[in-house]
């Protein structure tokens, strides 16, 4: 089974003009463009799991299209989206946040679906996809030390709870080095599909590893990448795997 993981920053690109005439001005281009590219990329791939993270699900940006939908009808899959900031948030009513979210796409019969969301943090978000054999969740974590740190107790959490075999995927954001998640690996005893630690960020000079596929050992992956891809700022990982 291909899995993959990929951080599309709204389909927004990465152009050399992304933060003219002001800072982060990228933002607000239209995506349709660049969306259809990655569309290209991500059939190229064939995958029959997809983790979206920075998806945008209907804004000006998009010609009030939602990504998520216009890729799984494009792949002609199933897709789940949420947005990724609780009900209660003030940020998640504000125009162009309000459709700012994470998705699933998949093949495969969809069992279940929950939508779960930390106690701290601005981005809260927990998507959990339950397949045939595996349960996967999708993660997109603070940019904040401390509120990451509040957000892996509280997804370590909902793994105790699974009684299947499991995938924790995401942008994981940890700055200060993947040591920031030596003691939820410990307690979970998951499993980094990147065994050389390659990193993914940014996707023009990569020196960070943010993104993550995490697996429990019922899970064997026979294949892992990262592909030199320069979509979004975040470069895509696919990951081969098998569930014993």
């Amino acid at each position: 089974m291909r899995f993959l993981l990929y951080n599309i920053r709204y389909g927004t690109g990465t152009s050399g003009i992304f933060h003219f005439p002001v800072p982060y001005f990228g933002y607000l281009r239209n995506t349709r463009k660049n969306l259809s590219r990655i569309i290209a990329y991500i059939k190229s791939v064939r995958p029959e799991i997809i983790g979206l993270v920075e998806v945008d699900s209907g804004s000006f940006r998009t010609g009030r299209f939602n990504q998520a939908e216009v890729i799984a009808r494009a792949m002609k899959q199933y897709y789940v989206y949420q947005s990724k900031y609780a009900t209660s948030s003030l940020i998640g009513r504000l125009p162009v946040l309000d459709k700012q979210g994470n998705a699933f796409l998949t093949s495969n019969e969809i069992k279940a679906q929950k939508f779960h969301y930390f106690q701290k943090g601005v981005k809260r978000l927990v998507i959990e996809l339950e397949l045939e054999d595996v349960i996967i969740f999708l993660v997109h974590l603070s940019l904040k030390f401390r509120h990451r740190h509040h957000q892996l107790k509280d997804l370590y959490t909902l793994f105790k709870s699974i009684n299947k075999p499991v995938i924790v995927a995401g942008d994981f954001n940890v700055l200060w080095g993947d040591h920031e998640l030596q003691l939820f690996l410990g307690a979970t005893g998951l499993q980094n599909a990147n065994t050389q630690e390659r990193p993914s960020y940014p996707s023009w000079s990569p020196r960070r590893q943010l993104d993550f596929i995490l697996h429990s050992p019922e899970i064997r992956v026979t294949d892992f990448s990262i592909p030199r891809i320069s979509l979004s700022d975040h470069m895509p990982l696919v990951c081969d795997f098998e569930v014993a």
